[in-house]
């Protein structure tokens, strides 16, 4: 943790050229999901731009942005879907775009997907090469691009804006910049819920450094002019960290009269809770009452089986503490969640340190191997993208 806190980061000019190699294979890896998916599209004659823009999640921030808070669908059952479920900032930046631009809140929000999938790649390159160095950086890219869900990436929902806006809020506590650290945390926590885990990464580790300098006796301690100002940069960015989702929690609970809690009756009209994955473990258990169902709860059983193991090893490699706190609040949030079973890789996809046990050994694969693995997982992937979304889609 010291060691990587103190290291010096390269120049903001320094840090593209070294990134380059990890955002065009990026590029690529994204270019060819987005073909597959307009080539299969067309061969049922649906609209992938439609798909990627105005379905699901993208129609309620659409309607965030054009119409302000206040919608809701009441279904037949009772329960309330409000759009107060959707944190603002997206939103909000899909109305910049359309104000400035002849483009709509629909052609904003895939701008800004498209902006912020790159600023996420450059910063999980960042992460990665800072820990473990540019070949691994450039792995943990480029299997963040072939996830399965991957097509996400590209369309317009938060997941790309908030991982971009998390790995470089977690750069930043790594680089000891900690003011940035803690205005990124606040963005993200006006971006998605999980944006509770960027602010126990900067909280955490601010925690370990305050610790750390207190008990450290050189010329940088606390009591120089030097060590005052790191310390109250630290406190600053702690402060900052958390304003931005207890900010909009608080006034969804003032909007909907029901005090500091309102925002959880908000998410239960969804039948979205966190029940410590109960609900999820019952859905896996009945796949296993039928067949071919059973197959599939098998293959819930190895997935999360396989993220377990990833954080693990994680924690074993000794990753710097901060990845561990933000990974492991994210990925108890995806999983403990009650409900929308479907989401769930794509909840995961913020949870990027997952994947650098796996851009290690890549990185110290022969060339060939690695590159011969990324490229069959990326048409596998694009294939899967294009599939999916013309089907049963992210919910």
């Amino acid at each position: 943790m010291t060691d990587l806190e103190t290291r010096a980061a390269p120049s903001r000019a320094g840090a593209l050229r070294r990134a380059a190699p990890a955002l065009a294979g990026y590029a690529a890896v994204r270019a060819l999901g987005l073909l597959a998916l307009f080539l299969w599209s067309a061969a049922r004659d649906k609209s992938a731009y439609t798909l990627l823009t105005a379905r699901w999640d993208a129609l309620w921030y659409v309607r965030v942005a054009e119409l302000g808070y206040g919608y809701e669908v009441r279904l037949a059952n009772g329960d309330v879907h409000s759009n107060l479920a959707f944190f603002p900032l997206l939103p909000w930046l899909e109305r910049l775009v359309a104000a400035v631009s002849p483009l709509s809140y629909a052609d904003g929000g895939f701008l800004v997907s498209l902006v912020a999938s790159f600023a996420a790649a450059w910063g999980i390159f960042a992460v990665a090469d800072h820990v473990y160095g540019s070949r691994a950086g450039v792995c943990a890219v480029l299997l963040w691009a072939v996830l399965p869900v991957g097509i996400v990436q590209s369309m317009a929902y938060s997941e790309s804006l908030f991982t971009a806006l998390a790995a470089w809020s977690l750069y930043a506590v790594l680089t000891g910049r900690w003011v940035t650290a803690g205005a990124l945390a606040l963005l993200a926590g006006l971006t998605r819920p999980v944006g509770l885990a960027v602010v126990a990464a900067v909280w955490t580790a601010a925690a370990v450094s305050f610790v750390r300098d207190r008990r450290a006796a050189d010329a940088d301690s606390p009591g120089t002019p030097a060590g005052r100002t790191t310390q109250a940069r630290r406190v600053l960015g702690v402060v900052l960290a958390p304003l931005g989702a207890a900010g909009y929690v608080l006034w969804v609970g003032h909007r909907t009269g029901k005090g500091p809690l309102g925002y959880l009756d908000v998410q239960a009209g969804w039948r979205n809770g966190f029940d410590g994955g109960y609900a999820f473990g019952r859905f896996v258990a009945e796949k296993f009452m039928s067949f071919p169902a059973a197959l599939a709860g098998v293959g819930l059983i190895l997935g999360v089986a396989s993220v377990v193991w990833l954080y693990v090893t994680g924690l074993r490699r000794r990753q710097p503490l901060p990845l561990l706190v933000y990974t492991g609040v994210v990925t108890a949030l995806a999983l403990c969640a009650s409900s929308y079973f479907g989401s769930k890789p794509r909840l995961l996809l913020p949870a990027f340190p997952l994947l650098l046990p796996l851009a290690v050994a890549l990185a110290e694969a022969r060339p060939r191997r690695s590159a011969a693995v990324l490229g069959s997982v990326a048409v596998a992937s694009a294939v899967y993208g294009a599939f999916w979304l013309n089907g049963s889609g992210p919910p």
